[in-house]
Parts: structure tokens; sequence; C-alpha cells
């Protein structure tokens, strides 16, 4: 892009929680491939190669997970692969990040995307991406994709759009009114009928003066932990002040830190087949093709009088009759069985199983 070296900023360090039995400590949902041949990582950065020289693609992930993530994409050199030495949400995440850059480029502007997440058109993807980089280029806005919802999902944020700025194309960008977290069911069907609200995709650009502005603004704490990291960078005190500091940084997310916050703010409206695929029953929308009967199942196995059931088997042949609304998932010896409903809760039901010293199946 002219006028700004243009960077990709990852965040891989999640722990995948909702998506166990296959999901583990050992490798989390972005090192797996849910849907497709290659991993959600893989994915990610496939989709932004060609658009971000692979030298400018920068990934934030978990301590322990380099290894993982380096022979997931070698493509990145080894050195832009960031072990944060414990999570503290997207803010510091985003933080670190802009605090590497700041050294390079201050004036570069930030992709910042999740590494998990499912896209299906990614040239329109990059459309979009390239009006949002236009856009945040000057230093004056943050920029947010958001998603035109197709149902009244109660799992995501919402954006709420104000005034129209100016288009680009087919592409609107929209000053943003406010961010909503999620909202009851009543509540997300009158933002779908209104027309004036988007997913939020989690799914960021801005300059990176900007951002660390913003940072130093809001959350000062963070700054000036940041700015201790960053001061050490390049030192032989680099890895020790990262161990002292970072675990002592301020928990919250880029958007209850800085987005709810900013005035400066822009929305484009996107379409190009996303979905964060955060649950069983989000994966079962690609996992494969429903029977009669709207069960999707991938593996071996049979289900009678049955109906909206969830199946993934690896290794074991699974036989049901008379059941509805369930998820099933087998991976090695480890078995969930879940209320469909119920899926975005299976975090409470790993904290349970650690509770319990059942580490080993986790």
């Amino acid at each position: 892009m002219a006028g700004a070296t243009l960077y990709g900023v990852i965040l891989a360090g999640g722990s995948g929680e909702r998506f166990w039995p296959v999901s583990s400590k050992d490798r989390p949902k972005q090192f797996l491939n849910l849907i497709g041949e290659k991993t959600m990582l893989q994915q990610t950065v496939e989709r932004l190669v060609g658009f971000v020289k692979p030298s400018d693609i920068f990934i934030l992930t978990g301590r322990g997970y380099g290894n993982l993530v380096r022979e997931q994409v070698p493509e990145i050199p080894a050195a832009n692969v960031v072990e944060e030495p414990t999570g503290r949400d997207t803010a510091a995440a985003v933080g670190l990040a802009a605090t590497l850059l700041a050294r390079r480029d201050p004036e570069g502007v930030m992709v910042v995307l999740p590494a998990d997440h499912y896209i299906a058109d990614v040239e329109r993807f990059r459309r979009v991406l390239a009006t949002a980089v236009a856009a945040a280029r000057n230093g004056e806005w943050l920029v947010t994709l958001g998603i035109t919802p197709t149902r009244p999902e109660t799992g995501y944020g919402y954006i709420q759009r104000g005034e129209l700025l100016r288009t680009d194309g087919s592409l609107a960008l929209y000053r943003v009114l406010r961010f909503t977290e999620k909202p009851d069911l009543g509540r997300a069907r009158r933002f779908l009928a209104s027309g004036k609200y988007f997913w939020n995709s989690g799914m960021f650009v801005w300059r990176v003066d900007l951002i660390w502005a913003l940072i130093e603004e809001y959350l000062p704490e963070l700054a000036a932990g940041l700015k201790e990291i960053g001061a050490a960078l390049g030192s032989a005190a680099e890895g020790p002040t990262m161990e002292r500091i970072y675990p002592t940084l301020p928990k919250i997310s880029i958007d209850y830190g800085v987005m709810e916050r900013a005035k400066n703010v822009l929305v484009i409206p996107a379409d190009f087949g996303w979905d964060d695929v955060g649950t069983w029953p989000a994966w079962a929308r690609y996992g494969g093709t429903p029977d009669g009967q709207g069960n999707v199942i991938e593996g071996r196995g049979v289900l009678v009088e049955s109906s909206g059931c969830v199946i993934r088997t690896a290794n074991h042949v699974i036989g049901a009759l008379g059941i509805r609304d369930l998820v099933i998932v087998e991976e090695e010896g480890r078995l969930l069985v879940c209320a469909k409903e119920r899926a975005q809760e299976i975090k409470r039901l790993v904290a349970a199983l650690k509770e319990a010293g059942y580490d080993d199946a986790l």
C-alpha cells in the first residue's frame, strides 16, 4: 500500500475451551483443521499473505505455542512469532504488538485479526480490508469490520452505525454510534430488523501511533507497563522484563478498553461469509450436510428417530436413538455430551473437569 507500510497482527493466544474435547491445552482451536484441510491459523495467514508481506506479519500466541505456530506457518519469520508469558486479553496483546511496531514504523498501518475465524470469500475480504486500510492511513480513524447479520445472534457483540462518512465503490464507511455486548434474543431481533446494526467481528485496522496514543489515554496503567517492556526490547533485559511486567498488565479487551470509548471509530459493513466458529453448533454450519432431521454427523455413526444433533467422532462408532438437540463429540477417549443450546457454556465444563482432577483430559 502506497504511503504507509502495512503490517498484519494475528492474535493466536486463545485456549479454545468451547471446542473441548477436540481442542486441548496442547493444541487449541486455532491450531486445528476444524473446517477444511488447513488449520484455522493457516487459513488466516493464507488470506492475509498477498495483501501483507509475510515479513510484515506478526503472530502473538500463548506461552509454549511458538514452535507450533512456526511449524504450521513456516513462511512467517520465526522472530515475528511472539509468545505472551500469560494471557492478558486483547488490549495487552494489541498494545504489545503496537510497542514492537512503534520501534520499526510508528506510522505503519496495523491489520489486527483473530487467528480462528472462517471467511468464505477471500477476495471480497481483501477488498473490504483495502478500503479499511485507505481510511486508516492518515492516522485519524480506528476502523472495524462489521458483519452484516443474517440471524438474531445472541452470542456476538453488535455495532450500531451512525452517519455515513463516505462510500468506496460498493462499500460504505459509517461512524460508529455505539458498541453493544451480547444482547438477549428480543434485542437481537430488533437489531436485525433495524438494519443499523452489525456483528462485531473483532477485526480492526489502525495506525500504530494512533492506537498507542489511545492506549495511553484510556489505559494508562497498560501503557506504563508496555513502555517499560518497550525500553528493554533488543537488550539483555528484554526477557526478564517481559516475564516480570506482562503478567501484571490490566486484563481487558481492546473493545472495552479503547473501541467503546473512542470517538473516531468507523465501521465498514461487510459480507464475505464470516463466522467466528465459536461453538460446536457453529461448526455444524460447515462441518457437513444436515440429514432430513437436521442432524450433522462427521465420522461413523447412525442416528435413529433423532433430530437437531451435532455429532463428531474420531475413533468410535456412535449409535443414537430418540435424542434431540444434543452435541456429542468424541476424541481419543474423551467424550462430550451437551445440550446444543448450552454449547456456549462448555468452558464451565472444562473448569469443572480441571477442578475434579482430570487435567490429563484437558
